[in-house]
């Protein structure tokens, strides 16, 4: 078996075109590690002097695996941290590393770890989240540091509650949901129906992008959600969706006034509900659990997908439309070699482990914990 050799590339325009077949086969599991996703994250949220790199792992000039990362510099002061982190924020459900299969991952894992212990790379902080919990980078990586010297914790991040499908149309699904939604949905439903300026829409791509996304962000300026920080990235992402074949974009008018928005992604047998907004003023009219009982009727019956995934957090409600609940989780560590790493180090872990660490005769190794630094 040929050797595998690490190699970073500066942003994902600086990309060979060898690593397109990589994150095609990638992507096309999860829309999160898509050339598609990364590219608009770039485009629309990284601002200088941030530095997007792509650390990818070939063989004989082949990519067999990569990650996307984001070089962040130090913020204002002397001891702040380098941070390498993964290209990601709020907007990021879940993050992984690129690769075609897993039929080399733990050897890219191993290499993709060597490059990163090594020293070499100008780093004190090295964040990686949100990742499952029981994928291979998760499981692998933090052993793999640990023994290169760095000190590692994982760290809890989000539930993730989804529904299994398993092949049921939406009526057997619905007749499975609490009493009080299989009363209320069809009675705010008929209620919605007798206007004939209210209706609920259901887009996939077109011309009529832009007008629902005016009538999404009418909506979520009248919710109760803060501002977008990044203004341009849920655009930018509802427009790649529809060229993808992605986007499944509702909208509830009443009295012809957009009254609630959601953006679900539907791929690979998945559909993501990614955003939900609803305008206040209509919240005694159900106008969001009336939008969501059609989009589930709509991905379950028409598009026949095996998974509706409602991403990030354990609020109540998504207990009610979902069957299933998992983790994820992030792996932090501290390059010791490095005083403003080993600062950190001493700060999240404390003094012990950094002596441990910097002492390879001494015994023991850092435990996983459920804090972030």
């Amino acid at each position: 078996m040929k050797p595998l050799d690490f190699v970073c590339h500066e942003g994902m325009e600086a990309l060979p075109a060898s690593y397109r077949p990589l994150f095609e086969a990638a992507g096309g599991r999860s829309i999160f590690v898509s050339e598609s996703w990364f590219a608009n994250f770039e485009r629309t949220v990284l601002k200088a002097p941030d530095k997007a790199r792509v650390y990818g792992v070939e063989s004989a000039g082949s990519p067999t695996a990569a990650l996307v990362m984001r070089l962040a510099r130090p913020g204002e002061g002397f001891w702040a941290p380098v941070r390498l982190e993964a290209l990601g924020n709020y907007y990021t459900s879940l993050y992984g590393i690129v690769a075609a299969g897993a039929s080399r991952d733990s050897e890219s894992i191993e290499a993709l770890a060597a490059a990163l212990g090594s020293g070499r790379q100008p780093w004190d902080v090295l964040d990686l989240q949100p990742l499952d919990e029981q994928g291979s980078l998760y499981r692998e990586l933090p052993g793999l540091l640990r023994r290169r010297g760095l000190l590692v914790q994982t760290y809890f991040c989000f539930g993730n509650w989804y529904l299994e499908v398993g092949g049921r149309r939406y009526a057997e699904y619905f007749a499975e949901r609490s009493s009080s939604l299989r009363k209320n949905i069809p009675y705010y439903t008929r209620k919605l129906e007798r206007s004939p300026r209210s209706r609920v829409e259901i887009v996939t791509g077109g011309e009529q992008i832009e007008r629902v996304l005016q009538d999404y962000e009418n909506v979520y300026n009248s919710s109760w959600k803060t501002p977008e920080p990044f203004p341009e990235f849920i655009p930018g992402l509802v427009r790649t969706a529809a060229r993808n074949g992605w986007l499944r974009f509702g909208i509830v008018y009443v009295e012809d006034e957009a009254a609630a928005a959601q953006i679900w992604i539907v791929h690979a047998g998945t559909a993501s509900i990614y955003k939900v907004a609803y305008d206040a003023r209509f919240a005694k009219l159900s106008v969001g659990t009336i939008l969501t009982a059609k989009m589930m009727e709509h991905v379950i019956d028409v598009d026949r997908v095996d998974v509706v995934d409602y991403l990030t957090g354990d609020d109540d409600y998504k207990k009610e439309w979902m069957s299933h609940r998992r983790e994820r989780w992030g792996i932090v560590a501290f390059n010791p070699r490095r005083l403003r790493g080993a600062l950190q180090a001493i700060r999240n872990i404390g003094g012990r482990a950094l002596k441990n660490a910097l002492n390879p005769r001494r015994a023991g190794s850092t435990p996983a914990t459920a804090t972030k630094a």
